[in-house]
């Protein structure tokens, strides 16, 4: 094989003749300049490197279709450049077999099997196609193109840019693995029932975090024009948020219970609104807010219509039984959980996310934060349903998230009866490496660090020293244990209908 490549005999080295004689039969004009400027834009990746930057500053698909096409093209050029080249010496073709005013200068010192711009450009074309097929159509021309600059300025033979072809297409299908299509979220569906109307705010008690990251001086003012009926509770720094909700929830005729404020002031309202059978009218306000989405009271207007029009579902929540303090005489607390709890690195990955979600657009934000927040991490060692572990991250969510993996978004349906369990360990050897690869390549939910599954009881016991553990935002340091479990349509909500 390598002899019959350095001299050029058989027949595909006859038909690599017979072609590039057909291309130097070519008459001259301006094409000769277009394709020798595109070969040398391509050189050393130059060309998809900048329109992967260029796709980046699109979030979402464009963006995930850049990442994908720069990692198999720089794989393909990888396994071209480091094996192939080595393994498949042959020399190029020579002046006299094109015309000298097209003939690439200098020439490529290399092996000419395979051709190393042919793999990254299919590569990177296919690579970002199989994320968004509109890209992909609109890069392949140019794909084609320089690959057949290369025969045309007599740097490779057909049959080196062919090759060079295949390496490119499989280094894109492999690394499809790494970078998977990610399923479908379902449909949001929501228990319907019924909950006091409360127009104008009648018999609605609304309480106001002050400390929450979006409030201003005109909430308090917008609340009243919406609501000119309801008793508003302005809670300030220093004050007991639990006392303040449960003496608002008491007011004579308080039929229903309204907060404004983030996830940890919800979780206590939710907690004050199960305790009294009150339904909770949960309004777009707070750092973050993530059951006003869920629940579609993300606008104030769409909050309004459900409460006076009594429109409302019901959802599941978490009970937390924690044990903390001193190992002999623990305090116990009894918690609800709304949304998440988690112990280890999540926290911080959450931070760093929501800082770079502006700019980068949630997926990407979610890559670049895990591996800022794990390359320099410590993991935790807890006995999780009495088995041992070491943790970079225990997630725990009331209900199923989406997507699968180490960054859940969204939560179609808030009454399916499980808690969403993700564990990133650090049990394997290599543990660091294999994480930030996972991250690096995608396949944080497909790794054999990563373990997915939906359980209604869970059991945390620290191996020594205390957790701290985080349920809906709020840190609870010195655990010693904490226990998960469901309590089913425990919660009335207001929700807007569908034909709202």
């Amino acid at each position: 094989m390598r002899g019959m490549l350095r001299k050029g005999p058989g027949w595909v080295a006859g038909i690599d003749r017979a072609l590039v004689h057909k291309v130097s039969r070519f008459p001259g004009g301006g094409h000769d300049d277009l394709f020798r400027r595109l070969s040398a834009a391509a050189n050393n990746g130059k060309l998809w490197f900048g329109i992967a930057g260029v796709l980046a500053t699109f979030p979402g698909k464009p963006r995930r279709a850049a990442l994908h096409g720069a990692i198999a093209q720089g794989v393909a050029s990888a396994v071209t450049n480091l094996v192939f080249k080595k393994l498949l010496p042959r020399a190029r073709p020579l002046p006299e077999h094109l015309p000298l005013f097209r003939f690439v200068n200098p020439q490529p010192t290399s092996s000419s099997m395979p051709s190393g711009h042919s793999a990254s450009a299919v590569a990177f074309t296919l690579g970002a196609g199989l994320v968004q097929p509109v890209l992909g159509a609109a890069v392949a021309p140019l794909a084609a193109g320089v690959a057949y600059s290369r025969v045309h300025t007599g740097a490779h033979w057909p049959s080196d840019v062919f090759f060079g072809s295949l390496i490119g297409a499989g280094a894109a299908m492999v690394t499809r693995k790494w970078w998977p299509v990610r399923p479908p979220f379902p449909e949001t569906a929501r228990s319907r029932t019924d909950a006091a109307k409360v127009p104008g705010g009648e018999g609605l008690s609304i309480i106001v975090n002050t400390l929450g990251g979006s409030y201003a001086p005109e909430t308090i003012g917008a609340l009243r024009e919406v609501f000119p009926s309801a008793y508003i509770r302005e809670i300030s720094e220093g004050e007991d948020i639990a006392a303040e909700t449960e003496a608002a929830a008491t007011r004579p005729g308080v039929v229903a219970l309204g907060v404004w404020g983030g996830d940890g002031t919800v979780g206590t309202a939710a907690a004050t609104a199960v305790a009294h059978s009150l339904p909770l009218l949960v309004l777009p306000g707070g750092t973050l807010n993530h059951f006003a989405r869920d629940a579609g009271t993300s606008t104030l207007e769409a909050a309004v219509e459900a409460a006076a029009r009594g429109e409302a579902a019901l959802a599941d929540v978490g009970h937390v039984t924690v044990a903390r303090g001193l190992a002999g005489n623990p305090e116990r607390l009894e918690l609800i959980m709304l949304n998440t709890a988690s112990i280890g690195l999540y926290p911080n990955l959450v931070r760093r996310r929501e800082q770079l979600q502006p700019a980068l657009g949630k997926p990407l934000a979610g890559v670049v934060a895990m591996f800022r927040t794990f390359a320099a991490g410590t993991a935790t060692t807890m006995l999780v349903d009495g088995v041992r572990h070491k943790l970079w991250i225990m997630y725990v969510g009331r209900g199923r998230y989406y997507p699968r993996d180490h960054a859940p978004l969204v939560r179609p349906v808030l009454d399916d009866g499980v808690l969403d369990l993700r564990m990133i360990t650090a049990d394997e050897s290599f543990a660091r490496a294999r994480l930030l690869w996972s991250v690096l390549t995608g396949t944080v939910a497909t790794s054999r660090i990563t373990h997915l599954r939906e359980e209604t009881r869970i059991k945390v016991d620290s191996a020594g020293s205390p957790l701290v553990l985080a349920v809906d935002g709020e840190v609870i340091p010195g655990v010693r244990s904490a226990e998960f479990t469901v309590m089913r349509d425990a919660l009335t909500y207001y929700s807007p209908s569908e034909n709202s």
